[in-house]
């Protein structure tokens, strides 16, 4: 005799499926924003640190005087002579002739640019005159010489 399974009668018609439902899995999208707010003012801390560094580039004493306000930044190029008569263009020390050759370029590329020249205290006079020379010779009509506040 065939054994009988409940709802597997050959005339019955099959039974619907019961379909159950899983429970869907929501994800949860979080970000930590503690690690980078704090790697954030870490950066800003060393720009803050570095920035002046930066903007001065060779270091020298300068002499002490009063003057305008020049924003380095617009425009200008920086020379600067050290104490050992060395001189600058930005961060990098170059040779007189170079100079020429590097500040023609800048005045081929914007001729209203400024001339910033910075002078250390124990220079020899004739060292910043040469660089004042030269630019007068390429027709550099914007020069300044940056000196530091007086001390009262």
């Amino acid at each position: 005799r065939p054994r009988h399974r409940p709802g597997a009668s050959s005339d019955a018609p099959a039974p619907a499926m019961i379909r159950r439902r899983t429970p869907t899995r929501q994800l949860h999208a979080d970000l930590n924003l503690t690690s980078m707010s704090d790697l954030t003012f870490l950066l800003l801390i060393a720009f803050i640190i570095t920035f002046p560094i930066i903007e001065q580039g060779i270091p020298v004493r300068l002499p002490k005087g009063t003057s305008e306000q020049v924003d380095p930044q617009k425009q200008s190029a920086t020379v600067t002579v050290d104490k050992e008569g060395r001189i600058a263009l930005g961060t990098e020390y170059i040779q007189l002739e170079d100079l020429r050759a590097a500040l023609r370029t800048r005045l081929a590329e914007n001729p209203e640019f400024r001339l910033i020249i910075r002078g250390d205290t124990d220079v020899d006079y004739g060292s910043v005159v040469a660089v004042a020379r030269l630019a007068n010779e390429l027709g550099i009509s914007r020069m300044s010489l940056a000196t530091s506040g007086e001390s009262n």
